[in-house]
């Protein structure tokens, strides 16, 4: 690890990948974890001590007593959720107010916002993104536009802006002929309610506060929120988020120079999931796609919905390593495969023209995958302490994506208790 260094930790398919899990794994290693982009869509699952927490917003450092935990500027935040959250955590013992700085120049999801997502939405009939709802576009839109509301902003004549960017908001509905309001005045009390609880906490200048702890020796984990299938620029476009979620997003989301950036870590599962509309070369809509889906519990932390289940896809992934310079990889749910006779792994894709690559290409509509087909391990992997009880074919399914993808796996997760985590040698 460097000293003065940021290390990133990322997801590299669609999302859901499990780093609430591994970044809680790494933080003895760091004294700072902060979350450079995304907002409450993306739900971070962990558990331990017989307990399970959902973190939408808040980094996943903030279990570990004695860190510091930030909220970077390149984060939307929704102020009552995050009470909702911050207070769930707070009955269960943690000192948020202690532990959690948020940046002033994070944005503010605004109840309005979410009405605009649902109009956009429903505006695009059978185009529809498969958005959560949460609001996270139109805030986005509203910061790209230069018509954005600020953490910083609370601070001084907050109701007249507030008043301000919801008559605008109000007009563009009106423009867009939405008449659904119903449960807005309960929803604008709580939020308000949640913007008086957020003033209990530090608003920091994020990126002057990272760089003087770089200065002063301490090791940073940056967080990310969904995954590289997702980026705005580098995705599945338009069936993407809002924000930058690859590694790049961690220089602009927390105010950093790319030269201190350090390690790289992607995570993967053994699998691939994707949530919401969208392409998905290796989806399995067969029984097998059903059985990785229940054995792997694939439905949404927060929204609950079920995730489509495919095979591995290394064309995919070979370009997240890229596009990230990932220096090392993380495997998750390796224990979800372990009663499959074969595993397939998609090496190729087939274009429409027929030709095959090995690159990621422009569109991924009508590409089919050309997959190699590899032997199951037909074991239980749950108990393993060490990764030389892994039996053989694993093992060599392990080296076969590291050849593949150039890229060593440097941690894999057999299960979801923090336990069940093991760092090779």
């Amino acid at each position: 690890m460097n000293t003065g260094k940021v290390d990133v930790l990322l997801g590299l398919q669609w999302g859901d990948e499990g780093k609430g899990k591994v970044v809680d794994v790494l933080t003895p290693r760091y004294d700072v974890v902060a979350r450079f982009q995304g907002g409450p869509n993306a739900g971070h699952t962990l558990e331990f001590e017989d307990q399970k927490y959902v973190l939408r917003s808040i980094p996943s450092g903030i279990f570990q007593g004695g860190k510091v935990n930030i909220i970077g500027n390149g984060v939307v935040l929704a102020p009552d959720l995050f009470m909702g959250e911050a207070k769930d955590l707070e009955k269960s013992g943690h000192p948020l107010k202690e532990r959690l700085k948020i940046s002033k120049k994070a944005h503010l999801i605004m109840p309005t916002h979410r009405i605009l997502d649902r109009a956009y939405e429903a505006a695009k009939g059978k185009n529809k993104v498969g958005t959560t709802g949460k609001g996270i576009g139109p805030t986005y839109t509203d910061k790209v536009s230069r018509n954005g509301l600020r953490v910083g902003d609370i601070l001084s004549d907050f109701d007249r802006k507030y008043s301000e960017h919801k008559e605008r908001h109000m007009k563009m509905l009106a423009a867009l002929g939405w008449t659904d309001f119903e449960g807005f005045e309960e929803t604008e009390k709580l939020w308000m309610e949640g913007i008086e609880y957020m003033k209990g906490f530090q608003f920091v200048d994020s990126e002057h506060e990272i760089n003087n702890l770089l200065r002063s020796g301490k090791n940073i984990l940056c967080e990310g929120a969904q995954g590289t299938m997702l980026d705005v620029d580098f995705g599945s476009y338009p069936f993407v988020t809002s924000s930058n979620t690859i590694c790049a997003g961690a220089c602009t989301g927390l105010g950093i120079g790319p030269n201190k950036v350090g390690n790289v870590y992607g995570i993967m599962k053994a699998y691939c999931t994707r949530v919401g509309a969208g392409p998905f070369p290796t989806e399995l809509f067969d029984e097998t796609g059903k059985k990785i889906r229940d054995l792997g519990h694939e439905y949404g932390a927060v929204t609950g919905r079920e995730r489509r289940c495919g095979w591995i896809d290394l064309v995919q992934l070979r370009y997240s390593v890229m596009v990230n310079g990932v220096t090392e990889l993380i495997m998750m749910k390796s224990d979800v495969l372990d009663s499959f006779e074969t595993i397939k792994a998609c090496v190729a894709y087939e274009l429409p023209d027929g030709t095959r690559t090995e690159e990621f290409p422009y569109e991924i509509d009508d590409v089919k995958p050309i997959y190699k087909e590899l032997p199951g391990w037909k074991q239980d992997m749950t108990k393993c302490k060490s990764e030389n009880e892994f039996p053989q074919a694993f093992r060599d399914y392990v080296s076969f994506l590291e050849q593949y993808l150039e890229t060593r796996i440097g941690i894999i997760s057999i299960g979801p208790d923090r336990e069940q985590t093991i760092v090779r040698k």
